[in-house]
Order: structure tokens, then C-alpha cells, then sequence
């Protein structure tokens, strides 16, 4: 993937998005589940970043499967100040390549795997970060996306 992929997503408020109509340069960051311990994490680092990465001039978006009613109880429950989007068709994930195959305990299943794009002002992947280990991962996308 060399360009932002031309997919749309649901906003929470159960409005599409067409990910190249939001403004560039930008991050997309896949995680797996709302309202779990490292995905949680991942969306208040984001949020508590998210005036940096505005004065940045850099707009940031997390997508999951979850549907738009639990993005909603998501973003109220932890005041998040990211945008958040549903791929419930899995036409995103597709498209950036975070549908994968995952284990735990054993057990085979196809889930998002972390992954966190930045994208320059053209639409073009400047940087991408896959298997995402949550602490300190913000800080770094921040650090990434002032270096355009």
C-alpha cells in the first residue's frame, strides 16, 4: 500500500467517512475492541495527544468492527478526543491488510491486528507501525508525524 485506500467507515454518530476526505496529513490507527484493557489504553495516549497532533496540523482516527452505538459509550465513557469509526464490513481492514489470522491459548481466529498508518499531505504512507505495542506508541506517531 503505497496511497491512503479509498474506503469509507461509520462514524459513531451512524454518518459515513470517506477516509481521503479527511484531511491530510493523517493517522489511521486499527485496534481491536472497545472498552478492553490495551485498546482503552491505546484511545486516551491518543486522545491525550490529540491537541499536539492538531497543532501538528496531523487529524487522527481509530477504527475497529465495533458498531457505531458502542463507539458512542466508548467515547463518552473515557471523554476520548479522537474520531473513532466502525468497519463493520471489514472493507478497511481489507484494505489495509489488518484483518488477520491471530491465536490465544491455542485456539485460531481472525481478528485486527494493532496496526497504526501515517499518511502525508498527498495521501501517501510516510510510515506504518504493525503489531502495535501500546505504551509509549502514541508518543512516537506524534514524533513520526511532526517529522513530515
Amino acid at each position: 500500500m503505497d496511497m491512503l485506500p479509498d474506503v469509507t467507515v461509520i462514524a459513531p454518530d451512524g454518518g459515513t467517512l470517506r477516509l481521503r476526505n479527511r484531511p491530510l496529513p493523517m493517522v489511521v490507527y486499527f485496534y481491536p475492541k472497545d472498552d478492553t484493557a490495551g485498546c482503552t489504553r491505546e484511545a486516551q495516549d491518543f486522545s491525550a495527544l490529540a491537541a499536539e497532533f492538531t497543532a501538528a496540523g496531523v487529524s487522527v482516527i481509530g477504527i475497529s468492527r465495533d458498531g457505531p452505538a458502542k463507539h458512542q459509550k466508548f467515547i463518552a465513557k473515557y471523554d476520548l478526543a479522537v474520531a473513532l469509526a466502525s468497519d463493520e464490513d471489514g472493507s478497511a481492514c481489507e484494505a489495509f491488510g489488518t484483518w488477520v489470522e491471530k491465536s490465544m491459548y491455542g485456539r485460531t481466529y481472525m481478528g485486527i491486528e494493532r496496526s497504526t498508518f501515517l499518511f502525508d499531505r498527498e495521501g501517501r504512507l510516510a510510515r506504518e507501525w504493525r503489531k502495535v505495542k501500546v505504551p509509549g506508541h502514541a508518543a512516537a506517531v506524534l514524533e513520526a508525524a511532526r517529522a513530515l
